[in-house]
């Protein structure tokens, strides 16, 4: 227990930086030296020192909705594993419970956005459940078929070494499945071709134009929640390729910390080469997720 709780809190602290090595990666890209990799810790820092603005047209629900979307995430990470190890919490159908504490983060921080009565929160509150509705069952889909793949019905079991083991008889599908959750993943996080965290263009904003109007400790909570959502997601994808294999707890901690690196690498070269999608193709794209997701669920049936 103590180590599953060592875990928790490692990855809690290291999250953050994960952002920096993304914007560091589309830096290089673009010829540029770019900000420091701590930037997202002084970021926080500094706006928990603030206060905070409220308009007063605002109820409760705007000022909760940072804090119980960080708490849902927080939890989800409870749920998810380190290095192929059990995560802190693990049962016997959690998986369920993974989708519906992402669900409410996200219920809570749509509903703080259409509290302020803003156009534009409103605009991207829409096009933030628009989208949910093709990324949610994608991601159920797609731990459906692993837990089919692996025989387990947590999240520890799944990626535990039995799913690293299972690419010789299932490499195909679990390849189409790690296509899926890595469409999801972008979506999720607001990344590009889905979204752009950088933009500053309100009527191309997304995740982003929700969040106008939170200020001070409200917004390095959105921050460090996203920060912590893009690890959680980030594992799932790690999580196919790795487990643990070695049985060694310092090669594998150490491998697994690689790939969560490897994969903001991934997500900065993606971001540098690829342009954002318009809006109106985004859908189709989280189609294509769900579709990967629910052939090769289907595919696992027949098996």
């Amino acid at each position: 227990m103590y180590m599953r709780m060592a875990h928790y809190i490692f990855v809690i602290a290291l999250s953050p930086l994960l952002f920096g090595i993304i914007n560091r990666t589309k830096a290089f890209f673009a010829g540029r030296k770019g900000s420091p990799l701590l930037q997202l810790y002084h970021d926080i820092f500094k706006l928990l020192r603030k206060g905070a603005v409220y308009s007063k047209t605002t109820t409760w629900v705007f000022i909760a909705g940072p804090i119980v979307s960080l708490s849902a995430i927080l939890a989800a990470l409870t749920l998810v594993p380190f290095a192929g190890y059990p995560a802190l919490v693990s049962f016997d159908g959690d998986l369920v419970l993974f989708i519906y504490l992402l669900a409410l983060a996200r219920f809570f921080m749509v509903i703080a956005a259409l509290d302020t009565g803003s156009s534009f929160e409103g605009m991207g509150a829409s096009r933030e459940v628009q989208f949910a509705v093709f990324a949610e069952p994608a991601l159920f889909l797609a731990l459906a078929a692993l837990a089919r793949i692996t025989g387990q019905v947590s999240i520890s079991g799944i990626f535990s070494n039995t799913l690293s083991y299972s690419w010789t008889t299932y490499g195909p599908l679990i390849f189409l499945i790690w296509g899926a959750v890595f469409i999801v993943f972008l979506s999720e996080n607001s990344r590009i071709p889905v979204d752009d965290p950088n933009t500053h263009l309100e009527l191309t904003m997304i995740h982003e134009a929700m969040v106008l109007d939170h200020s001070g400790p409200d917004l390095a909570c959105i921050f460090y929640g996203a920060a912590l959502k893009f690890w959680v997601l980030g594992t799932l994808l790690a999580g196919m390729f790795f487990g643990a294999d070695s049985h060694t707890w310092a090669v594998d901690r150490v491998i697994y910390i690689l790939w969560m690196l490897l994969l903001a690498v991934i997500v900065g070269v993606v971001e540098s080469v690829l342009a954002r999608l318009r809006l109106l193709k985004v859908p189709h794209l989280l189609i294509i997720a769900l579709a990967l997701s629910a052939v090769s669920l289907i595919l696992t049936l027949r098996q």
